[in-house]
């Protein structure tokens, strides 16, 4: 190091060091406290709602936020390290990053200087109004490492780990992508060789957010000091886009208030609307739907937090045929931005991030805390399920032919406003199944539903093939889709999976045709386990210019790949599964599909140029803003839009980025 490197380091240890002594303020310009919660109050203030560019009311927790008095108020009181807390300086940005930075390129990790004390720990709690939580990892209580060690809790956590998301949503730090988090915390039966529980790729610390001022705190700290920042809603994304070794957590779950608007006007819209906070799952938006009598766009996953990272995705639905992708519905969206700041963000107000937020993707462009979303007329629908399965009166070849004239169906039953979501895996040797869980037909009667499938059938009758489809018809939405969708599986560690948006075209060109279900039947034969939606996402109505990735636009399928392997299975066993999904099995897809895309939040982890296949041609001006709203890569999540400047220091199975490491610039 240099001597005048060794000098600035030096000169920046002095208020580092700080951190380190008791966290104070000054009464009366002379007597000193410490600061805790008996001396300090919660850094918020309660703002007048009028002064927002909101389009709709703002929730009373929007209401509570921090403000510059309160900023000012605290340095008046000389509390110790306020400037920790403070909001972007333009002025001084650059010279605040370059102190950031001194020490390297990554981000601020326990141990480095700069990482905070355990008494500014406690001054943000305070701050924050004891809102934050030291991560304890969900299945802590299978091992003795974190003093909590409970067989019958942990028993329960075992039986339910795989197939009950609702409670893993429920705890600040669980995800569903465990495997890049390090699996470092599981209960014993899914990782027999492990013998103790660690934070490992989790968040060092989350905020369980209930206002406004919690989520500009947690950005001005995380910012001024460098540390990494993860948001986490439930942590459906598959990509692990909410964990990250030492980082510091916004987690959005408890943000659930709901307020529906009969008649609501902005801009060219008129009608039905809701208001949401972006905590809000899927079961309770529908919930909310049923009870006010109409209709809104969202997953089809009963705990996905539809107003998080789901819907800044883009976020199909079984609806999406009909009406679009969920961020087609968004009218206006209230922001926590890279600076601190608290914005609107609409056709009107930063027009820019409105529409970066509708499909660009989580976790990159600010802290999301509600959403108006446009809401439709109550809807009926009807459902139709069969199993298709080879047997003694089914051979493959049959098998394989039915699923074939399924296909050929695919862009009849999307221009009929139709979601199929069905499965194809291979049982054994020559052994192949198939359910259909459900072909969701909105707005259509049980006898226009057989009307369109009766050609289907037919053929399936002409080669042999004998289904017994059930049909239900429902009177609306919620009552189909919560009969048709169960709780989704959760947190395998045992998994790969990938996805591909095939485009409208390969239905148009018989070759092309041949190829792409010769591409999808060759990796079931090989093993491959898929789930896929035959969908459409541009709607006969029309739908808005935002960032949602334009191999949307295109699709007919929507097709998942998962490979699976053995908890006690090799490493190098591991490797070669993850390996063939990505650049075998996928590779096939990627082939029949030039220029098309993947849907972000269920695809390959290491999708080769992903810029391409999650962004199409809106990524270059995604990249602009981005640089714009968040200059220094306050907000990072695997594979969002600015992530090619960072890498993770270390990889797992040999080319997997590993969460349990170092985030670094490049």
């Amino acid at each position: 190091m240099s001597c005048l490197r060794k000098a600035i380091v030096a000169t920046l240890l002095v208020p580092v060091a700080r951190f380190a002594y008791a966290q104070t303020i000054v009464v009366d310009n002379s007597t000193v406290l410490p600061a805790d919660e008996s001396t300090v109050a919660p850094a918020v203030a309660s703002v007048d709602a009028q002064d927002s560019n909101s389009t709709a009311d703002l929730f009373e927790g929007e209401t509570l936020q921090l403000t510059d008095a309160v900023l000012a108020n605290l340095t008046d009181l000389e509390l110790s390290n306020i400037t920790l807390f403070s909001f972007q300086n333009e002025s001084g940005s650059a010279e605040t990053l370059s102190k950031r930075t001194i020490f390297g390129k990554c981000k601020t990790y326990p141990g480095d200087p700069l990482w905070p004390s355990e008494r500014t720990w406690r001054l943000f709690d305070v701050l924050l109004g004891r809102a934050l939580i030291e991560t304890v990892p969900y299945a802590s209580s299978c091992y003795d490492s974190f003093g909590d060690y409970d067989p019958a809790k942990c028993d329960f956590i075992t039986n339910n780990w795989i197939n009950a998301s609702i409670y893993h949503t429920e705890d600040p730090t669980s995800v569903n992508a465990v495997l890049f988090q390090g699996s470092t915390c599981m209960p014993p039966a899914f990782v027999p060789s492990r013998g103790g529980c660690t934070v490992g790729g989790y968040p060092a610390y989350a905020v369980s957010v209930r206002n406004v001022a919690q989520i500009q705190l947690a950005v001005n700290f995380a910012r001024n000091l460098n540390l990494r920042l993860v948001i986490k809603n439930t942590g459906h994304d598959f990509s692990a886009k909410s964990v990250g070794m030492g980082a510091l957590s916004i987690w959005t779950h408890n943000l659930k208030q709901i307020q529906f608007f009969r008649n609501y006007r902005q801009g060219f819209y008129t009608g039905p609307a809701f208001k949401l906070g972006v905590g809000v799952q899927a079961f309770e938006a529908y919930e909310a739907a049923r009870k006010n009598g109409v209709t809104i766009v969202g997953g089809e996953g009963r705990t996905v937090g539809v107003m998080g990272g789901y819907l800044l995705g883009g976020g199909h639905s079984p609806l999406s045929s009909l009406y679009g992708m969920a961020a087609d519905q968004v009218l206006s969206m209230e922001v926590v931005t890279s600076d601190g700041r608290f914005v609107t963000a609409s056709e009107s107000s930063n027009p820019d991030l409105f529409w970066a937020l509708r499909g660009g993707g989580g976790s990159t462009f600010g802290v999301v805390t509600s959403v108006v979303v446009k809401a439709y007329p109550k809807i009926k629908v009807t459902t139709m399920t069969y199993i298709l399965a080879t047997g003694p009166t089914v051979t493959a070849d049959q098998f394989w032919a039915a699923m074939r004239a399924f296909f050929d169906g695919f862009i009849t039953y999307t221009d009929a406003g139709n979601y199929e979501y069905f499965r194809i895996s291979k049982l054994g040797e020559g052994q192949y199944f198939s359910d259909m869980g459900p072909w969701f037909a909105p707005g259509m009667s049980k006898v226009q539903l057989e009307a369109l499938v009766a050609p289907l059938l037919a053929k399936f009758k002409a080669i042999g093939v004998n289904v017994e489809p059930v049909y239900t018809e429902y009177d609306d939405f919620y009552d189909a889709w919560y009969a048709s969708f169960p709780v989704e599986p959760w947190g395998s560690n045992a998994i790969r999976q990938a996805s591909r948006l095939f485009p409208k075209t390969n239905w148009q060109d018989a070759a092309r045709l041949n190829a792409t279900f010769d591409a999808i039947k060759s990796v079931v034969e090989e093993g491959a386990y898929i789930v896929a939606f035959n969908i459409a996402a541009a709607p006969k109505t029309g739908y808005p210019d935002n960032a949602v990735n334009p191999a949307w636009r295109n699709t007919v399928m929507h097709a998942i790949m998962a490979t699976l392997w053995n908890a006690t299975n090799s490493e190098s066993d591991m490797k070669a599964a993850s390996d063939k999904l990505t650049f075998n099995w996928m590779q096939r897809w990627r082939d029949v599909s030039p220029g098309a895309g993947a849907y972000m939040s269920e695809a390959d982890y290491i999708e080769p140029n992903y810029t391409q296949a999650f962004f199409g041609s809106k990524y270059s001006k995604l990249y602009r803003l981005k640089q714009r709203y968040d200059p220094f890569g306050v907000f990072y999540a695997h594979t969002a839009v600015g992530s090619e400047d960072w890498k993770m220091s270390e990889s797992m199975l040999g080319n997997l980025p590993s969460q349990n490491s170092k985030l670094c610039k490049i």
